[in-house]
């Protein structure tokens, strides 16, 4: 019976969350920054992109193209070449003729640290005061700098994250529900925000300031999720992040069950890993209480809730009853379809009927998060931390 009272307990004070990023309002677009400002005899902060690449030939070539048609006046690429064994060396060497904006720093075989290990690697050789790092796959519109760096005008502001969209939403059902988890992902990182919880950067379309970046240490070599592990960082040192519904960057999403299956299982991992590396400074509050009740309900419906529902919808069948966190599971559906549906409305004129067709879809889709957490979360019961890089493969579709 004590049970039933905590499930209904916490469905109460999670709904009383949920009207909370509902009702927030967004902080307003700061002015943009052009090239005019240099005319005025202010120069705009110097920015530097930074991309991790391995065996990325179906994609590098689109990519350095598209960053190097950025409208901002002061800005560096650097393309880190991890030891690609296709023809990634020899595309950057024809496009660095090209574009001299871009350098490209060549990893040594056995190089370790992944991602984070490249870009811990290439960050002393940069120059900006904002760091940017995007995937292979990405592309941006010109403007994206003119948005993005009014935001580090506030001195606290450590990180912005820019919404993440699907390039190749319309090839199958799987990349259509990616599309609309994108959204919604999206849209509950600008509420958090806007009602004083944690934003959260997601790797591609990530921007950092190098004062923070290098005051956490840098990029965490010992995590599969280095975004996530940034994020935490940034959070526990006093920084605030931002994240931003428009403008967005878009990549690939996955188009088989398979690639989608090692993909979130690495994501369910990693974080994970983010919470039981930090758990001693979570506990102490170093957060303060709103960060801290925010990612405490987060963690809920993102990793907890999931990781339970099949084990309780089992015994549920197995004792004839209804679901101990049938409450809690009904408001995690509520929470998915609505922020969905409010996500979709924000940038994609679909209409009233289009906007509910796609949330019900990306709604059912996000389904298979339920076995995802749980295997991740049994696996990582049973046995140690481990680092396992798995590269999803681009194909420039």
């Amino acid at each position: 019976m004590g049970a039933v009272w905590l499930v209904y307990g916490l469905t109460l004070l999670m709904s009383w969350q949920t009207l909370r990023y509902w009702r927030a309002v967004p902080q307003s677009l700061p002015e943009a920054v052009t090239a005019n400002t240099v005319a005025t005899g202010s120069l705009p902060p110097m920015v530097s992109l930074m991309v991790a690449a391995k065996n990325e030939e179906a994609v590098i070539g689109r990519l350095v193209e598209n960053l190097c048609r950025i409208d901002y006046p002061r800005y560096e690429l650097w393309v880190i070449d991890d030891n690609s064994s296709d023809r990634t060396p020899e595309v950057l060497a024809t496009l660095r003729q090209t574009y001299p904006q871009l350098k490209v720093v060549r990893r040594l075989p056995g190089a370790g640290g992944g991602k984070s290990g490249a870009l811990n690697q290439v960050l002393p050789l940069t120059r900006g005061e904002i760091i940017g790092v995007f995937d292979a796959d990405a592309t941006v519109t010109p403007d994206l700098l003119q948005q993005v760096v009014p935001y580090f005008q506030c001195p606290k502001v450590g990180g912005v994250q820019v919404r993440k969209a699907i390039s190749n939403a319309p090839i199958n059902w799987l990349s259509q529900g990616q599309a609309a988890e994108m959204l919604l992902d999206a849209y509950y990182q600008q509420q958090r925000v806007a009602c004083g919880g944690m934003g959260e950067l997601r790797g591609n379309g990530q921007f950092v300031r190098r004062q923070a970046l290098e005051r956490c240490g840098g990029w965490n070599e010992e995590t599969i999720t280095d975004d996530l592990d940034l994020s935490l960082k940034l959070h526990l040192h006093g920084w605030q992040i931002h994240a931003l519904m428009t403008p967005a960057v878009q990549e690939e999403g996955v188009t088989s069950l398979l690639a989608l299956w090692h993909q979130r299982n690495r994501w369910g991992e990693g974080g994970y890993q983010s919470y039981l590396d930090y758990w001693q400074p979570l506990l102490r509050n170093r957060l303060g209480w709103q960060k801290s009740w925010d990612v405490f309900c987060w963690f809920l419906i993102k990793y907890a809730i999931p990781t339970a529902t099949i084990p309780d919808f089992l015994m549920a069948i197995a004792q004839q009853r209804l679901p101990l966190l049938f409450p809690l599971t009904t408001l995690s559906l509520l929470i998915s379809f609505v922020g969905m549906a409010r996500g979709i409305s924000q940038v994609q004129p679909v209409g009233l009927w289009g906007t509910l067709g796609h949330s019900l879809w990306g709604t059912l889709y996000m389904f298979h998060w339920l076995p995802v957490m749980s295997s991740t979360t049994l696996r990582m019961a049973l046995r140690a931390k481990r680092l396992k890089w798995v590269k999803t493969v681009h194909h420039g579709a």
